[in-house]
C-alpha cells in the first residue's frame, strides 16, 4: 500500500508536509518533481557547515536529492525511531541508538565511554559539543583510534624517519589532530616502492662498466654534456669542410659587444660553443672552455682520464667509445620501474631518487613495517575509536539538522512561516527606514543579476564589510516605496549570528515594490513634469531679462514704453481672470451636485489618474517569484515559488512606532510664518483675481485693449502723414 502524503498549497506549489516519521522514511517514494528544490550549493547558507560537508560525500560542493535520501537511509539504520528527528533536538538520547546490530552495540559502548571520559556517567544523551570535546581530548593521543600516525616524538627515531620519508615520497592523511601522518595502506605502499626501487638499483650496480663505482656520476654528466660535446664536434667537422666558415662557427659578433655591465648572462653563454672551433677534431679539456661548462668538463675529465690517450684532450672516437661502453647501463636506467601512487589528502613532495641509498636500504626492511602494523593493531583496539566517534558525530548532526534540511529543500516550510528563517536567508538589511529579511548570498553580481531579474523583485546588491572581511548579498525590497533607494546609499546588514556589517548599495534592479508606491506614482510624475516645466520657463525668462538688460545698456536712447507695460499688466490681469473664472466654473459645477455625488467625482478622478498605474503594478507584483533569485545563487528549483502581497509585507517591514508611544506633531525645527501676513497676501491675490475676472466679464478690458490699438494705429497714421509732407 502506498504511503498517504499530505500536501499544502503555498507559494503556488503543492508542498509536502512532514507530520510523522513515516513521511521522512518514505521520502524515496516521493516523485522528485514534487520536491521544491532539486539541488543547492553547500555555501551561502545559514546551515551547519559540518553537516553540509557530511552530506556532500562526493565533495562536489552541491547537495542533491540522492545525498538527502542516502542520509535518511543511513540514519534509519542507526536509530530506533525518526519521531525525535521531527523535534530537531539538540541531544541524541542513548536509547535512540539501535543496539540490535553489532555496529550499533559498538556505537552505544563508544557513546558511554565518551560520556565517562567527560565525567558525565549519569547523563543518558550525547550532544555535538560532547563529540567535539572527545575529538579534542583524543586528538593529542598517539593511540586515538584514527589508525593514522604522525612522526610523533613518542616513537623511536627509526619509526619517525620511516613515517617522515613515507610522507615525502608516498603522501599523507590528516589525523584527528590535523597533523600529517600515514596509515597502513601508505606504509605498505611505501615499503613496496622502496623494495622495487632497490631491486632496480641492484641490477644497475651489478652491471659491468669500465668506470666502476664512478659509473652513475659519469652517466649523469654524459646526459648533461652530450648536447654541447656533440655540437662541438659537428662544428669542427664543418670547419674542416669549409675553413672560410670558421669565424661564423665560433662566437657570433653580437656577443663581442659588451652588455650594460660588460658581462654576458648565463643564457647568452649557454648559446655559445663549448670551446673555440678550429679544424682539429679533438676537444681540449683544459684550455679555451666556455666558462659556463668549465667546472663540469673538469670533473668529467677527472673521472674518464683512464680511458683517454691524452688526459687533456678528448677525441671524437673516444667520446663515442665512452658512450658505447655505457650502453647496457643506459638500457637499465631507461627501464626504471613504475612507482605506485595513492589517492591521499597530502600529495608527495619528493621522489625516492632524492633519498640516499643508505637510508632506503634501512627503511626497506620489513621490520619497520611489521612494527607499524602492530601500532595500527593497537590503535584499532582503543576503547574510543576515532572512526566510531566520527560515526557518532554524523548521527548527532543528522539527528539535529536533518528535519530543518528537509523543510528547506523538499519543501520551503521555513520560508513561509513568519517566525522562522529559511536556510538561504542570511540576515537582515536595515536601510531607508525598512528591514529586508530576504537576503541571499551572491558570488558574482553581474552574473547573478542576469537571472535574478526574472524574479520581478526589487533587489539591492550590497557589498558588506566587517573587520576586513567582505561578502556580497542581494536584498529584496518588497514593501514601501523606492524613491530614495539609489546606488551608493549605506545601510547595515546584521547576519543571523548577530554580527553587523557595513552595507553599501552597488547595484539596483528596479521593480514595483508595493501598491502604495503605484498609487502615488502618477502624482509624483506629474509633479516632476510641472517642476521641470517651471524650471524651463524660469530659465528662459531669466535669459530674456539678461538680453533686455544688455540691450538697454548698449542703447540707452530706448525709453520705457508705458503703453506696452499697461498691455502686459492687462494681459496678466486677463490670465488671472481666466483662471479665476475657470475655478469659479469648476466650483459652481461641484456645488451644483448633490452631496452624495461629490465623493463620486473625486473617486472617479482618482481612478482615472491612479487606476492604470495600480493595475499595472498589481499585475507585476503578482509575478514576483523566489525561484529565479535562488537559481541565480546556484539552486535548482522545481517551480516559481510566488511571493504575494501578504508575504511581501512580511519579508520587508517598515518603521513603526511602539504601541504605547506618543507622537508630538509640533516640530521645533519647522519654519513658521506669520498667519496675518499670509492671509493678507492671499486676500490681495484673491481680490486681483476677482477684479480681473469682473473687468473681463463686463467688457472693460476688451474696450481698453481696443482703444489702445486704435490709438497706436492713429499715431502711425499721423507719423506717416508728417513724413509725406
Amino acid at each position: 500500500m502506498s504511503h498517504m502524503w499530505t500536501f499544502q498549497r503555498v507559494g503556488g506549489l503543492d508542498q509536502v508536509v512532514f507530520k510523522s516519521a513515516s513521511d521522512i522514511i518514505n521520502l524515496p517514494d516521493l516523485d522528485p518533481k514534487l520536491w521544491v528544490a532539486l539541488s543547492c550549493p553547500t555555501t551561502g547558507l545559514d546551515f551547519d557547515e559540518r553537516t553540509l560537508s557530511l552530506l556532500d560525500s562526493d565533495n562536489d560542493g552541491r547537495i542533491r536529492i540522492p545525498d538527502i535520501l542516502d542520509a535518511i537511509s543511513w540514519t534509519c539504520d542507526k536509530i530506533n525511531s525518526f519521531d525525535s528527528i521531527l523535534s530537531t533536538s539538540e541531544t541524541l538520547p542513548l536509547s535512540q541508538i539501535n543496539s540490535s546490530t553489532p555496529q550499533g552495540k559498538k556505537l552505544s559502548v563508544t557513546a558511554q565511554s565518551i560520556l565517562a571520559s567527560l565525567n558525565k556517567k549519569n547523563v543518558d544523551y550525547l550532544t555535538q559539543d560532547d563529540i567535539q570535546q572527545s575529538i579534542k581530548i583524543n586528538a593529542d593521543k598517539l593511540y586515538n583510534g584514527d589508525l593514522i600516525f604522525p612522526p610523533s616524538s613518542e616513537l623511536s627515531p627509526n619509526m619517525q624517519m620511516f613515517i617522515t620519508t613515507a610522507i615525502k615520497t608516498t603522501g599523507a592523511q590528516k589525523d584527528m589532530s590535523g597533523q600529517d601522518g600515514i596509515d597502513l595502506n601508505i606504509a605498505t605502499t611505501f615499503v613496496e616502492n622502496l623494495q622495487t626501487w632497490l631491486q632496480w638499483q641492484t641490477k644497475i650496480s651489478n652491471t659491468q662498466t669500465p668506470f666502476g663505482e664512478n659509473t652513475a656520476e659519469i652517466w649523469k654528466l654524459i646526459q648533461l654534456l652530450k648536447p654541447k660535446i656533440d655540437d662541438y664536434f659537428l662544428r669542427a667537422e664543418l670547419a674542416q669542410y669549409a675553413p672560410q666558415a670558421q669565424t661564423a662557427l665560433n662566437v657570433d659578433e653580437k656577443y663581442i659587444v659588451p652588455t650594460q655591465n660588460g658581462l654576458l648572462s648565463e643564457e647568452e653563454l649557454a648559446e655559445l660553443p663549448l670551446s673555440k672551433i678550429d679544424t682539429t677534431d679533438t676537444l681540449d679539456l683544459v684550455n679555451g672552455l666556455n666558462p659556463l661548462w668549465k667546472a663540469k668538463i673538469s670533473r668529467f675529465k677527472t673521472l674518464i682520464e683512464s680511458s683517454l690517450s691524452n688526459p687533456d684532450q678528448l677525441t671524437q672516437q673516444e667520446w663515442q667509445n665512452i658512450q658505447q661502453s655505457l650502453q647496457a647501463y643506459t638500457s637499465l636506467i631507461s627501464t626504471k620501474p613504475e612507482i605506485a601512487h595513492l589517492t591521499v589528502e597530502i600529495e608527495p613532495s619528493a621522489s625516492i631518487d632524492d633519498i640516499p641509498i643508505s637510508i632506503i636500504t634501512n627503511l626497506a626492511n620489513n621490520d619497520l613495517l611489521t612494527e607499524f602494523e602492530k601500532m595500527v593493531e593497537q590503535d584499532n583496539q582503543t576503547p574510543i575509536s576515532a572512526s566510531d566517534i566520527l560515526v557518532l558525530e554524523k548521527l548527532v548532526l543528522f539527528h539535529k539538522h536533518l528535519y530543518r534540511l528537509l523543510v528547506n529543500f523538499t519543501s520551503f516550510a521555513d520560508f513561509f512561516q513568519p517566525e522562522t528563517r529559511a536556510a538561504f536567508q542570511l540576515g537582515e538589511l536595515y536601510i531607508d527606514g525598512r528591514c529586508a529579511t530576504l537576503c541571499v548570498a551572491v558570488d558574482n553580481i553581474a552574473k547573478h543579476a542576469t537571472m535574478a531579474n526574472y524574479s520581478e523583485l526589487c533587489l539591492l546588491y550590497c557589498e558588506c564589510t566587517r573587520h576586513g572581511e567582505k561578502q556580497l548579498i542581494a536584498a529584496a525590497m518588497t514593501a514601501g516605496q523606492g524613491d530614495l533607494l539609489i546606488e551608493g546609499r549605506n545601510g547595515v546588514f546584521i547576519d543571523n549570528k548577530g554580527n553587523d556589517w557595513d552595507a553599501n548599495v552597488v547595484k539596483i534592479i528596479t521593480k514595483p515594490i508595493s501598491i502604495q508606491q503605484a498609487i502615488w506614482a502618477p502624482y509624483q510624475r506629474m509633479g516632476r513634469v510641472i517642476t521641470e516645466q517651471i524650471n524651463k520657463w524660469a530659465s528662459s525668462k531669466d535669459v530674456d531679462v539678461e538680453k533686455s538688460s544688455e540691450q538697454a545698456l548698449q542703447n540707452p536712447a530706448n525709453k520705457f514704453d508705458i503703453g506696452k507695460s499697461v498691455g502686459i499688466f492687462a494681459a496678466i490681469g486677463l490670465a488671472i481672470g481666466a483662471i479665476g473664472t475657470a475655478l469659479a466654473t469648476i466650483f459652481q459645477a461641484i456645488f451644483a451636485l448633490a452631496w452624495w455625488q461629490v465623493p463620486l467625482v473625486f473617486i472617479g478622478l482618482f481612478l482615472i489618474i491612479s487606476g492604470p498605474s495600480v493595475i499595472l503594478a498589481w499585475l507585476k507584483l503578482r509575478r514576483r517569484t523566489l525561484g529565479p533569485l535562488l537559481e541565480a545563487s546556484g539552486w535548482a528549483i522545481n517551480g516559481q515559488v510566488k511571493i504575494n502581497l501578504m508575504l511581501g509585507s512580511l519579508l520587508t517591514s517598515k518603521a513603526q512606532l511602539p504601541t504605547n508611544a506618543k507622537r508630538n506633531l509640533r516640530d521645533p525645527m519647522k519654519q513658521r510664518h506669520n498667519k496675518l501676513v499670509i492671509i493678507f497676501w492671499l486676500a490681495i491675490l484673491l481680490g486681483v483675481g476677482v477684479t480681473g475676472g469682473w473687468l473681463w466679464h463686463e467688457g472693460y478690458l476688451d474696450r481698453y485693449i481696443e482703444q489702445h490699438k486704435q490709438a497706436q494705429t492713429q499715431n502711425k497714421t499721423d507719423t506717416n502723414a508728417n513724413i509725406g509732407k
